[in-house]
């Protein structure tokens, strides 16, 4: 495995799918619906689901009748999310790190702690400029994100999960403001090892970035019914940054 490309491996791994199989499709279809009402989505607008993973926030998005795309740079999944596409959702295997579609998209979303991965954290703020250069003058940049003082208040060190008859040891620690999960487990008399790793971005991190990009901070959210953001109690950090229409992005 890599260490600096750890989200390639693991993320392009069946392993990965496995372990993850049984999120929550109920809570990101109400992720969803409640995005698109409060941002009146409709047909005219085109949405970029930046790390689309399967494609599942894409695909009920455009169940919904709207015009998606859907990138990801694990060339597994958008296999697999390919599967559901049509003249209105397409998926492509893309790095975030480079450019994509330029004034194209009126709205981006970077849904379910998708950024943060790298090891060189100038490489987040190549995502933000990026989103800028995607977005239409007056666009809408969507980051869903975990808060960073929830996840530590309710962080299990040590932890055992049974999935598919494969018995995963996960080890999380906290370590150069990055979460650690070590992954370790053995299928077919095989041992492996997996680690994510996430840098722990607070409000004050994404505003930064955002505004080196040319964003404006418009609404910020701390779950995924909308309520308002509360450090203390929230569990997810949800910001909604705007390029306002008279900007024309910054190098």
């Amino acid at each position: 495995m890599s260490d600096k490309l750890w989200f390639k491996d693991w993320f392009n791994s069946p392993y990965y799918h496995i372990l993850y199989k049984k999120r929550d499709d109920k809570e990101a279809q109400f992720f969803m619906d409640a995005l698109a009402k409060h941002l009146q989505l409709n047909a005219s607008h085109k949405i970029w689901d930046l790390a689309c993973g399967k494609g599942r926030h894409s695909i009920y998005l455009n169940s919904k009748r709207l015009n998606v795309i859907g990138t990801d740079l694990s060339e597994n999944s958008i296999k697999e999310a390919l599967k559901n596409s049509n003249d209105t959702l397409e998926f492509y295997t893309h790095d975030m790190r480079t450019p994509f579609r330029i004034n194209y998209f009126t709205h981006v979303f970077n849904l379910f702690t998708s950024i943060g991965y790298f090891e060189d954290e100038r490489d987040n703020l190549k995502v933000f400029k990026n989103v800028f250069q995607s977005l239409k003058p007056g666009g809408l940049f969507v980051v869903d994100f975990f808060n960073v003082l929830d996840v530590k208040a309710c962080m299990i060190p040590d932890n055992k999960m049974i999935v598919e008859g494969i018995e995963f040891h996960i080890c999380k620690k906290i370590e150069n403001n990055k979460i650690i999960k070590r992954i370790e487990f053995s299928d077919k008399g095989k041992d492996y090892f997996f680690e994510e790793k996430v840098s722990l971005l607070n409000k004050f991190s994404f505003e930064s970035m955002a505004a080196a990009a040319g964003f404006k901070l418009e609404n910020v959210f701390g779950d995924y019914q909308l309520n308002p953001f509360d450090e203390k109690k929230s569990d997810r950090l949800i910001l909604m940054f705007r390029k306002e229409a008279s900007l024309s992005g910054r190098k």
